[in-house]
């Protein structure tokens, strides 16, 4: 069985799971929202970030194709638990900005 690792501001996972975000693949917390799993990604910018966490800003706002869907859809990454196997393809300015250093080079970033 495996250990459960508590990592503020994280919660509890017990493994990695594999998601690609404009065309690079990370390995992030499971049991996250997306949002965190950004921080996991960056932990230098995300929480310095414009985001609210909570719904009403709307800077976290990703494109996703989920691995058991035929379309992308919209969705606040802020909300949404991460799920091995889906991908970003599409993000808002402000976490391309953020995540600028972590993104493959082909990722346009303007703020």
């Amino acid at each position: 069985m495996s250990e459960i690792i508590p990592a503020e501001p994280f919660r509890p996972y017990e493994k990695l799971v594999e998601i690609t975000v404009l065309g690079k693949k990370f390995h992030v917390p499971e049991r996250n929202s997306v949002l965190r799993c950004f921080q996991f990604i960056s932990p230098e910018t995300i929480p310095y970030g414009r985001f609210c966490w909570n719904q009403e800003c709307q800077f976290c706002r990703v494109t996703c194709q989920l691995p058991d869907e035929d379309e992308p859809r919209e969705m606040l990454s802020c909300k949404f638990i991460v799920m091995g196997g889906m991908e970003i393809t599409d993000m808002s300015q402000e976490l391309k900005w953020c995540l600028r250093a972590k993104l493959a080079d082909n990722a346009p970033v303007s703020r």
